[in-house]
């Protein structure tokens, strides 16, 4: 087996269908099982996994195990040279894997591989290209200064070295995940892939950022930004440091200030958020299939209108819901698109192919919607 595509899920059927079936179109040429491992969801994930994708290896824990334990048990009995650890509100641009393997088959120097990682508004995640959060650069970035946090000496499209990538997206040779003994499990959730990251690159490797290719990641929808949350993001940094840094007193000061520092202000501006959505003028489905027309009209509030390709020769798009038919523009022609009109105040909402919901998401931080029609 070539690859093996690790997919942890928590309560998010609709995204994870998704995600299995960009897998699938971005593995077409590559020998892959995918496996996806359940966290004692609530809703119908592992039913519908059952039904829809009985070729794939499901694994459902009894209860919540954590990230870094369940994508442990999922890779103990994955059979791929290399490893995929993936997040279920994904969806993967067709061709991501193929560069991914293509660049670490030619260097035996790199360790983990990450790519450009887009929200559901289009917008960069800067979390797809970090430096090594030391003690002094953690707390410049609480205190809202960036620049030596994530990897700045890449540009968004370029491809380099980055030492810490994000969890979300995650691909390196099998044995190299062994090697270094996969996730720590002392971490629950969050701040496990910066460990991993810095295992790898303190057993000799470097970790690569690929910018040429995208994964869309709504982020959010598996995590609700609450206190338990916020406990868990800014334990995870303390855990860190205990484990991979000098203890001092003024270190470990230093660090609990500002750690409750960030969690005050976390707190504070979680609290004062209003959840605002654009006015939009019009919907726009981009699609061949009339059918599908004829039943998202029945469901959209806004006037429905369907489209090709060429509508994007118009720049000024905004105000606009772009609703994307994935049997009609594949993934990666539809992130290009979502990159292209971002911040013009459009919304964007998928179908993925051959189902009977469209899914999108307007903040990076915040749930995910899906209609069901």
């Amino acid at each position: 087996m070539k690859l093996s595509v690790v997919i942890l899920n928590y309560n998010v059927r609709y995204f994870l269908h998704q995600c299995i079936l960009s897998v699938q179109r971005a593995t077409k040429n590559i020998e892959t099982e995918i496996i996806v491992i359940d966290n004692a969801s609530a809703d119908d994930s592992c039913q519908m996994v059952k039904d829809v994708f009985p070729h794939v290896t499901l694994i459902e824990n009894k209860e919540n195990v954590g990230f870094s334990k369940a994508n442990n048990q999922a890779v103990k009995v994955a059979t791929g040279e290399y490893v995929c650890i993936l997040n279920p509100d994904t969806a993967v641009a067709e061709g991501a894997f193929e560069k991914c393997l293509g660049t670490l088959e030619s260097s035996a120097n790199i360790g983990a591989i990450g790519v450009y990682l887009l929200d559901g508004t289009g917008n960069f995640l800067p979390e797809s290209k970090r430096n090594i959060p030391t003690p002094w650069v953690s707390l410049l970035k609480m205190l809202g200064f960036t620049k030596k946090y994530y990897a700045s000496h890449l540009s968004e499209a370029e491809t380099g070295h980055a030492s810490v990538l994000v969890g979300a997206f995650m691909f390196l040779k099998r044995a190299i995940y062994n090697q270094v003994g996969g996730f720590d499990e002392d971490y629950f959730m969050y701040g496990e892939d910066i460990d991993l990251s810095y295992k790898i690159e303190q057993a000799g490797y470097k970790n690569h950022y690929i910018g040429s290719t995208e994964t869309l990641h709504y982020k959010g929808e598996s995590t609700q930004k609450d206190a338990a949350y916020l406990d868990r993001f800014y334990g995870a940094m303390q855990i860190f440091y205990k484990k991979h840094f000098s203890s001092n007193i003024l270190l470990n000061s230093a660090v609990n200030f500002g750690v409750s520092v960030a969690k005050k202000m976390k707190s504070s501006t979680s609290e004062t958020i209003q959840n605002t959505k654009p006015e939009l003028s019009k919907a726009v489905l981009l699609t061949e299939n009339l059918n599908l027309l004829k039943q998202l009209s029945e469901t959209i509030q806004i006037p429905l209108n369907a489209s090709s390709k060429a509508i994007f020769q118009d720049a000024d798009l905004k105000d606009t819901l772009f609703i994307f038919d994935v049997d009609y523009m594949p993934y990666q022609q539809i992130f290009m698109v979502m990159k292209q009109f971002r911040n013009k105040n459009n919304q964007f909402r998928i179908r993925p192919p051959g189902c009977n919901f469209i899914i999108g998401s307007d903040k990076s931080d915040e749930k995910g919607s899906v209609l069901v029609f």
